[in-house]
């Protein structure tokens, strides 16, 4: 059994993590953290896992760098926001512990992107060199490897296994993306905000975070690595009535030489030995991934309007945060990848 612990346990994502690290079959989960719940029983905080042999009977503490290292966890898990992952993980990694992270704060090869995007400087520009983009579709033999892996973001990842494929085969123009996406509510975390309330987000749909949200970084970042160069999109996110899931919609344009019905059999074959990644002819459904680790995908072409229509669904808080987080961890650990995920 693998020691981990799991540092700021009490949001959505840090939840969610729990539950699959409780039932995980080859890890021993040995500390929780959380500033708010400190000195009480994970199965009293949490009660969907009350009675869940020994990890119930944890109890929360203080996050702490040295009580983290003198726990035994050999990896560690920061379920933190951003700006506050990087001082856990600098201090726990620079000790041979390894990482993942759910935040933002090592998605980025270049700190002046993040000072860009996120606001203000990062607090361990050093390691960036050294951090790994935690999408194991496109870097699963670095992140066997890593020490420090930062998980990918729910939007890009839903963004990202649609497009990547099609810009390394150069069946796609580039220049031309256009993204249109919807999260459920639980995508902005556990906090008490007037414009997160149910009477604000039942029966209702709004664009935010434009022009320029944040996770546009990561996905450009990684766009641009498949392109083999310089990739700018348009991206909308939607705050959707709904708990979890991600639905994107992608607009684009074939090559010239690119014929419509090449697409769906190239998606396919890229992903033909991918454990959570469906491809189809059928619409992907929020309903059909919730609670898993699966990204369904599909394609249409739009011979009126010429362009290229992509379509993925995945579970904000399993795909796009802690299953994937899993995912990575299992690699790391030399673990089957699949293993403790749906």
């Amino acid at each position: 059994m693998i020691p981990v612990a799991i540092v700021g346990a009490n949001g959505y994502s840090g939840e969610e993590l729990c539950a699959i690290l409780a039932r995980h079959p080859s890890v021993r989960v040995v500390a929780v953290t959380s500033r708010q719940h400190a000195g009480k029983k994970a199965g009293d905080v949490l009660p969907r896992l009350a009675g869940h042999g020994e990890f119930s009977e944890l109890v929360f503490s203080e996050p702490g760098v040295p009580a983290l290292l003198a726990s035994g966890a050999e990896f560690f898990f920061l379920a933190l926001p951003h700006g506050l992952a990087s001082g856990f993980a600098a201090p726990l990694f620079e000790a041979g512990r390894r990482v993942v992270d759910l935040s933002a704060d090592f998605r980025l090869r270049d700190a002046a992107t993040y000072r860009e995007f996120y606001g203000g400087s990062h607090g361990a520009e050093h390691l960036l060199p050294q951090a790994v983009y935690g999408l194991p579709e496109l870097h699963r033999e670095e992140i066997r490897k890593a020490g420090l892996v930062a998980s990918a973001g729910c939007y890009p990842t839903s963004i990202l296994l649609p497009l990547v494929p099609l810009l390394r085969a150069g069946l796609i123009v580039a220049d031309d993306i256009s993204v249109s996406s919807a999260s459920g509510v639980s995508g902005a975390g556990r906090k008490a905000e007037t414009t997160l309330l149910y009477g604000e987000c039942n029966e209702s749909l709004r664009a935010y975070g434009l022009p320029k949200h944040r996770h546009l970084s990561e996905i450009e970042q990684e766009l641009s690595l498949a392109a083999r160069r310089p990739v700018v999109i348009s991206f909308v996110p939607h705050l959707a009535p709904m708990t979890r899931g991600i639905h994107t919609t992608i607009f684009t344009r074939l090559e010239k030489s690119v014929a419509a019905e090449s697409v769906l059999p190239a998606l396919v074959s890229a992903y033909a030995q991918e454990p959570f990644v469906r491809v189809s002819q059928n619409l992907p459904d929020t309903k059909n991934v919730s609670g898993t680790n699966f990204c369904d995908i599909s394609a249409r072409y739009d011979e009126r309007t010429g362009r290229l229509i992509l379509l993925s669904a995945e579970d904000n808080l399993v795909k796009g945060a802690a299953g994937q987080a899993v995912q990575n961890f299992n690699l790391m650990a030399g673990l089957e990848e699949t293993t403790g995920l749906l």
